[in-house]
């Protein structure tokens, strides 16, 4: 049971080209986001698009695939864990950010 405690599964398509950096001879991140689209109904009748942005992470082997395969709008699926982070900007404000680390990575859609 401890595996599900912070688990998080999307597919979604990516919103724009992945942001590659490298580290030394042979460390790499990856940063990109994905949206994920869900479609409903509301009490009116009318269908209601709910799109949803989420931001991801992808460290060493997994970052060399999405650097070599993965471009706006493919289609992936993810399974990784909930971060948060917070830091202090120029003012003194405090900021935060959540991020999806992946542990692992499927591309699905065309070729």
């Amino acid at each position: 049971m401890n595996n599900l405690r912070n688990k998080v599964q999307l597919i979604g398509n990516l919103g724009g080209t992945p942001v590659i950096k490298t580290f030394g001879k042979d460390k790499k991140v990856a940063n990109f986001s994905i949206a994920t689209t869900d479609t409903y109904y509301n009490n009116q009748g009318e269908r209601v698009t709910d799109t949803q942005w989420h931001n991801l992470v992808c460290w060493n082997k997994t970052a060399d695939i999405v650097e070599k395969y993965l471009d706006k709008g493919s289609q992936i699926a993810i399974e990784g864990k909930i971060t948060n982070d917070s830091w202090e900007d120029k003012e003194g404000n405090k900021r935060y950010t959540t991020k999806i680390v992946v542990n692992e990575l499927m591309m699905l859609g065309n070729k």
